[in-house]
């Protein structure tokens, strides 16, 4: 009898030990992910380059917003032929990565930032993110016939902080890429526009005083209503010292809302779906998007300051590689032709919320202010 029958060396396949045959299917899995991966990995690269030219950046246009455009500009030409090798690694990247960043975005916040916009700048940031959220899902799905999950992601992206915002409520309404494409692009041409308008409300604010508080009062209204954290940056630098400080303060608590917006959303989806998975299988399901319940424990955790300033500037730059590593295969898995089926709808629709961002954001600043003086 041939030994090696009875008893099959170690190296002969289906008879290696388990942690053997285990470590082989993590390289295999690596070695799948690895090229779209890199792929989506060379766009962020080469996004974060152009995000640093001036022109770009004094325009409010921020390596996230780029990304997408380089992703759907390949993804259009070149990337259907190699899709097929490179697919697995592009879905990592718009999937586990992007929960991971949105994660570690918390470090760019702390608690200690509600302290210094006071009372009314927290309810003023409350109310206008509420209101425009709930302006985006009724107007879109009953006056517009949007489908909810776009008029979602455009409230999350006008109300709450942009691109990062679309990105993080997209595993939460289960949305499609070019739906997130569609609304990422409402808040880069309404934000863009904010750059320009901002400026010239500062000069007519001067003059009427229609809103209270001075520099530091306009510079609460540009952060609790303009897109993008970089487009506030951009806002706040064109006024001045002070009111660009009080701008980005005022935007990174709107930032930190992002966590219980998440939850509050993926709970009424749930109720929602409720009755469709009670009549299937006798129970409902609530999907917890566990990556929001991480992104409010590392707030609080970079409240404490535990980690050395140097460790949390690290983290921060990998977090903002993974995010636009993630928009990167965003962009690569959206085709321009749903994009275009879209219409005009989700424009307009950003249009409206850009209105109310303006005029309601105004109104509610200033009934805060007096109200709370």
């Amino acid at each position: 009898m041939n030994p090696s029958a009875s008893f099959p060396l170690h190296g002969s396949t289906g008879t290696r030990p388990p942690q053997q045959r285990q470590h082989s299917g993590n390289l295999s899995a690596w070695r799948r992910l690895l090229p779209g991966l890199s792929l989506a990995a060379l766009i962020a690269a080469l996004a974060l380059g152009l995000g640093e030219i001036a022109w770009l950046s004094e325009h409010g246009l921020s390596a996230l917003s780029l990304a997408i455009v380089l992703g759907m500009a390949l993804g259009n030409t070149v990337y259907p032929r190699i899709a097929v090798h490179s697919g697995a690694g592009v879905n990592f990247s718009k999937g586990p990565l992007l929960r991971l960043g949105v994660v570690l975005y918390g470090l760019r916040l702390t608690l200690q930032d509600i302290g210094q916009v006071g009372l009314a700048g927290v309810l003023i940031d409350a109310l206008v993110l509420g209101s425009t959220f709930s302006i985006a899902y009724l107007l879109g799905t009953r006056w517009l016939g949007l489908n909810r999950e776009t008029s979602l992601l455009i409230g999350a992206g006008s109300s709450i902080c942009g691109a990062a915002a679309v990105l993080a409520a997209e595993p939460v309404v289960r949305a499609r890429a070019e739906q997130v494409t569609v609304a990422v692009a409402t808040v880069v041409v309404f934000g863009t526009l904010a750059i320009f308008l901002y400026p010239v409300l500062h000069q007519l604010n001067q003059g009427w005083a229609w809103l209270p508080g001075g520099e530091r009062g306009f510079g609460i209204f540009v952060g609790a209503t303009v897109h993008e954290v970089a487009q506030v940056v951009a806002v706040g630098r064109s006024l001045s010292p002070e009111a660009a400080d009080a701008a980005v303060i005022a935007k990174m608590l709107r930032v930190m809302m992002l966590a219980p917006v998440l939850i509050a959303l993926s709970a009424w989806m749930a109720r929602g779906q409720g009755a469709i998975q009670a009549g299937a299988t006798g129970k409902t399901r609530l999907a917890i998007p566990w990556f929001a319940f991480g992104f409010a424990a590392v707030v609080v955790f970079n409240s404490l300051q535990w980690l050395p300033q140097s460790w949390v500037q690290v983290l921060s730059t990998l977090d903002t590689f993974m995010l636009t590593t993630a928009m990167a295969a965003l962009g690569l898995s959206t085709h321009l032709s749903v994009i275009r089926k879209a219409g005009i709808k989700p424009l307009l629709l950003g249009l409206i919320l850009f209105v109310w961002l303006v005029a309601g954001g105004s109104l509610i600043h200033r009934a805060c202010s007096l109200v709370l003086a």
